[in-house]
């Protein structure tokens, strides 16, 4: 395996361990002010500003208003699903936790990921097959097992 892709596997689980904490400290911040909506804009305002800071820092170029105003409107649904993920982990992790909460996540977004794979959405088809449609289920069966639904809170 070539280290440009070992390092970006390593980056990628750090990132998915903060994910839960995010979701934690989120609902935190939630049950200690006014809910999961304030909590989630609060973060999204705190991401925004660190992301700007790093704008700023690394004198990264932005685009023209003539290419800013070009892009397709659909594309705005990035941002809008990135709220929807941080409002509804604020909102679940209290009830699912985060262990739950994030199995769910990640079962979600490998159904998700396949649909996508497989109808070509912005890349080259990658069909469904066998051994994919097994990994989901091994994913589908390991979320299962750590919410255990049929199991009394």
């Amino acid at each position: 395996m070539h280290h440009w892709l070992l390092l970006s596997a390593a980056v990628a689980v750090l990132v998915g361990m903060l994910l839960p904490l995010q979701a934690l400290l989120n609902a935190r911040v939630g049950a200690l002010t006014h809910g999961a909506l304030f909590a989630s804009f609060l973060s999204f305002a705190v991401g925004t500003l660190a992301l700007a800071l790093v704008l700023v820092v690394t004198r990264t170029p932005l685009p023209s208003l003539r290419t800013f105003g070009a892009l397709p409107p659909w594309l705005w649904l990035g941002g809008l699903i990135g709220a929807l993920f941080v409002f509804c982990g604020t909102l679940l992790v209290p009830r699912l936790g985060a262990a739950g909460m994030i199995c769910l996540v990640v079962a979600g977004q490998l159904a998700g990921s396949l649909l996508l794979d497989h109808f070509g959405v912005l890349s080259q088809p990658r069909p469904v097959d066998a051994m994919r449609l097994a990994g989901a289920a091994l994913v589908a069966i390991g979320a299962l097992l750590v919410v255990r639904p049929w199991q009394s809170a």
